[in-house]
């Protein structure tokens, strides 16, 4: 018996060694298992059909063919094969450094077999997605993102049913470096597609398609999506109402529709059992309330409502029992009140940001007790106190902005000395006294390596020392500051293979400035408003921004500024600069928009170059010497809104050529020695969208031509050019007001801003002469006329009576003769009246704003009387303006007076007066008047 059981037991032991045996030979034939050898070639036929631009990093480095080292494309970096059959199923070339196109007929659309594909992070050169990815019926993994694809969505892609995961994401031109930058998007998504792929893609559990220009709302079919655990559909210009019910599905964890302006909704209350971990709305159209029920969202780490609607007068309390955030961004959205102690609770928090609301009271103690914090952004609020002792304690701290508040006190540098990882610090445009020279030079050199600083508004006296050490500076803004004296030495030296911007713009600074500016990568340079002399710097050739306004700087530009390729802004306007102006200045590069030159001493002509790809959209040179004619290449500049030549000794005609330039919005041509007759223009010239034009004082002659448009505009916003850049990972906008000088009554008055609604013509002392043309009548939009200081002839045309928002008319000093037409009383808007030095007649209009104008308005017309004149007129009082348009004929034997009846009841009768006003005697009149006198005798009789 027992023999037998012991030979039971072997027989088990034997079988158990034999499959132990078999199995182990399995694994080792896995490991042996090369890949079917028509995969191989497809795979090194894609890695020879692309330029790899770092060999060394690259994954497709390590494939090589047969006999030369791992020949089995199982063991290749990034190529996983299925362990049975030996198919290739996996193919991740994320990041491989790949340059070239990507076709329809790659070698790639041959691996039938695979699941799962990520060619995310490489440069696939514009090329479109091609349609053979339906190649790939099985595919469940699909990842093409940041990898410049270009083009339309292929519809095909919505038949890969088996998709679990899509990212199509990030195919911009550009790296994003701000979270309301919007880089240029090159993939686009009709809707019809977006709708297929929501309802042919039942499986989905993440689904990225930011940054892809879908322009369209939301389909309600992805509701449905109940395995969905990530949403990410940031930047898509989507709009339209968004489907609330996406807050439901039972396993979304991550939302994020940011930057969809025109995407409108609402949180709903929120119910216990959401998973959702991240909602970022950020700049939506979302309104409403945060309710309080969004305590209830207990793993919620990160909520970015940043620029919304909503309409909460508080910050929401409620939000302090989401302990588990670790990112709070509320910014931008109309909070205000002090900040509710429940957020001490938030100390899990690594990024907390409250900047651009209504927030009152000092900073709250309790931010002392937030040791993982590492961004801390409160500026643009209105918070007041001192800057807390606390922020020393806050080790982990890396970005620290308190600017543009109403904090006041003495801030000592010493409380960010132990805050090592501190890389920026904001503390611009508040009420504080920012202290440096307290501390030894020895300490110097244990101050933080600052990667920005915004120092700007901060009652600063001089350089801080503890710049003088550091070396990774990026941006440096002090503008707005007390420093006076010359910048020390030691500045130039700092950082000089980080710096890209730097603003010492309005402060006290003077002395010479080094001839080559010694940071290497500048990009903008900020100089104005100060008193540097000297000749003017020469930056390098990186600069996008070069502002050295208001100072002393002499002598010629450099030709060396021509290097300058990239230049986008130049104003080196209000100088004592000197010599001709470069020719490259014409054609400086593509992307000049901004050419400031003007209150200088250049002499000689403009640039007479400027190609059709300017994007100029400012030039002004006035207050200079130029002379000559202008440069007919100027007809190229197509985006010029802004074109000011005043004060030079230009010599030439009207440059009619110019009604070409769609975007032309001002001209200002005053003080030249322009000259001739100006012409009608045509259809195709017609300056179409000008609103400002001056003329004043050349030497035009013939009548005034038509050659101003009557157009509606945005009467709120004000003319300006916008300039946009990067600069250290910060999207750069700078604005520069479109300016003006306006004569009235004979002062020239500077505008430094104007309104997109105002419209002006000064045609003032030139040779104009004839009629002032009826046309003028139809420009309705006219805040300003002055055509002044002429030889026009005729009379007013009741017609001005139509501009009804003239807020300025000046038509003195021509030979005007004839009344002032009783319909000028309607411009009740009209602040400054002169029609002095003509020979004007009869009454000033009574009992309007023309009667409250000082006498000097009306002096050198001896045939006038009436008020503010001290010659009364010997007529009866002048009528109001009449309720009937006039048709501006002047007298014509008709009859120009009203019968006004006063009726007042007495018993059960009326009497009738007849009031007789406004009337000049003429014969048929006289007549007239002896039938009203019998009436009113009967009346009275009566």
């Amino acid at each position: 018996m027992g023999i037998h059981l012991s030979i039971r037991m072997l027989s088990k032991l034997l079988v158990l060694l034999l499959f132990h045996l078999v199995v182990a030979n399995f694994a080792d034939s896995l490991q042996q298992l090369s890949c079917h050898a028509e995969e191989s070639s497809a795979l090194l036929q894609f890695k020879e059909s692309f330029i790899i631009t770092n060999k060394s990093a690259s994954k497709v480095s390590s494939w090589k063919p047969a006999g030369g080292g791992n020949s089995s494309c199982c063991s290749w970096d990034g190529v996983e094969c299925d362990e049975i059959t030996g198919h290739v199923i996996g193919l991740n070339l994320s990041s491989s450094y790949l340059y070239g196109s990507l076709n329809a007929n790659s070698s790639l659309f041959s691996l039938v077999h695979l699941q799962r594909l990520s060619l995310s992070y490489n440069n696939f050169n514009y090329s479109q997605i091609p349609s053979s990815i339906r190649n790939f019926p099985s595919l469940t993994h699909l990842d093409l993102s940041g990898s410049f694809f270009s083009g339309q969505v292929p519809s095909e892609v919505s038949h890969l049913s088996q998709l679990t995961y899509l990212s199509l994401c990030c195919n911009v031109l550009e790296i994003e470096t701000s979270p309301s930058y919007d880089p240029p998007r090159l993939l686009k998504l009709q809707p019809s597609d977006l709708r297929s792929l929501v309802q042919n893609l039942t499986s989905l559990e993440t689904l990225s398609l930011s940054y892809i220009n879908i322009s369209s709302i939301i389909p309600i079919s992805l509701t449905n999506l109940s395995f969905l655990t990530s949403l990410f559909l940031r930047n898509c210009d989507l709009f339209g109402e968004f489907p609330v019910k996406i807050f439901n599905l039972q396993n979304l964890k991550v939302l994020s529709v940011r930057y969809n302006q025109n995407l409108v909704g609402y949180f709903p209350e929120f119910n216990q059992s959401s998973p959702l971990i991240e909602l970022r709305v950020a700049s939506t159209g979302f309104f409403g309330t945060i309710p309080s029920s969004i305590e209830k969202l207990n793993s919620l780490q990160e909520l970015d409502v940043y620029q919304c609607n909503f309409s909460n007068f508080l910050v929401p309390s409620a939000l302090g029992n989401l302990r588990q955030l670790t990112y709070l961004d509320i910014s931008a959205n109309r909070f205000g009140g002090p900040i509710p102690n429940s957020l001490a609770n938030l100390t899990q928090l690594t990024s907390f940001f409250v900047f651009g609301n209504s927030l009152t009271g000092p900073i709250p103690s309790w931010l002392g007790n937030f040791s993982k914090l590492v961004e801390l952004n409160f500026a643009d609020n209105h918070l007041n106190g001192s800057v807390p002792a606390l922020f020393s304690n806050l080790t982990n701290l890396k970005v620290l902005y308190l600017g543009n508040n109403s904090l006041s006190g003495v801030v000592e540098f010493q409380m960010f000395q132990k805050l090592q990882n501190l890389k920026e610090l904001g503390l611009a445009s508040n009420n504080l006294e920012f202290v440096t020279e307290r501390f030894p030079n020895v300490m110097d050199a244990t101050v933080p390596q600052f990667r920005i600083l915004y120092l700007h508004s901060c009652n600063l006296k001089e350089f801080p020392y503890f710049l003088r050490n550091q070396t990774k500076l990026e941006r440096l803004e002090m503008r707005g500051n007390n420093i006076h004296g010359e910048v020390p030495n030691w500045l130039w030296n700092i950082s000089k293979e980080t710096l890209t911007l730097v603003d010492i713009t309005d402060n006290f600074l003077s002395g010479e400035l080094p001839v080559v500016i010694p940071w290497v990568n500048m990009l903008c340079l900020r100089l104005s408003n100060n008193s540097f002399r000297g000749p003017l710097p020469i930056p390098p050739p990186s600069l996008l921004e070069y502002g050295a306004t208001n100072n002393k700087f002499t002598g010629e530009i450099s030709p060396l500024l021509c290097n300058m390729n990239s230049l986008l802004y130049l104003d080196v306007s209000k100088n004592n600069l000197s010599g001709t102006l470069p020719q490259c200045l014409g054609n400086f590069s593509d992307g000049l928009m901004l050419l400031l030159l003007g209150s200088n001493s250049f002499h000689g002509m403009m640039p007479q170059s400027f190609n059709n790809r300017s994007n100029l959209r400012m030039i002004d040179v006035s207050h200079n010497q130029l002379q000559g004619q202008l440069p007919r290449a100027l007809a190229n500049c197509v985006m010029l809104e802004y074109l000011v030549l005043s004060n030079n000794q230009f010599s030439d005609v009207f440059p009619i050529w110019l009604g070409t330039l769609p975007e032309l919005k001002l001209l200002a041509m005053r003080h030249n020695g322009f000259n001739g007759v100006i012409g009608d223009t045509r259809t195709n010239i017609d300056f179409p969208k000008l609103r400002i034009l001056d003329l004043s004082y050349n030497n035009f002659k013939g009548e005034i031509p038509p050659l101003f448009p009557d157009i509606a505009v945005n009467m709120s916003t004000y003319m300006q050019a916008e300039v946009h850049y990067v600069v250290t990972t910060i999207y750069v906008t700078r604005s520069v007001a479109y300016s003006i000088t306006i004569a009235i009554k004979g002062l020239e008055l500077y505008y430094s801003k104007i309104q997109e609604g105002i419209a002006a013509i000064d045609f003032s002392s030139n040779k104009f002469e004839g009629k002032i043309p009826e046309f003028i009548g139809n420009l309705t939009e006219l805040c300003s006329l002055n055509i002044s200081n002429n030889i026009l002839t005729g009379s007013i045309p009741s017609s001005l009576g139509n501009l009804r928002k003239l807020e300025s008319l000046d038509l003195s000093q021509n030979k005007l003769s004839g009344q002032i037409p009783q319909q000028l009383t309607r411009l009740t808007f009209l602040g400054t009246f002169d029609v002095s030095h003509n020979n004007l007649t009869g009454p000033i209009p009574q009992g309007t704003q023309l009667t409250s104008l000082n006498s000097t308005s009306y002096e050198g017309n001896l045939g006038l009387c009436g008020d503010p004149l001290p010659n009364k007129c010997r007529e009866a009082p002048q009528r109001p303006p009449s309720t009937e348009e006039d048709n501006g004929s002047g007298s014509t034997g008709m009859v120009e007076f009203d019968l006004k009846f006063v009726l007042a009841g007495i018993g059960s009768g009326f009497v009738v007066g007849v009031v007789l006003a406004d009337f000049m005697i003429t014969r048929r009149q006289e007549l007239f008047l002896k039938v009203v006198g019998m009436v009113r005798l009967m009346i009275w009789k009566r």
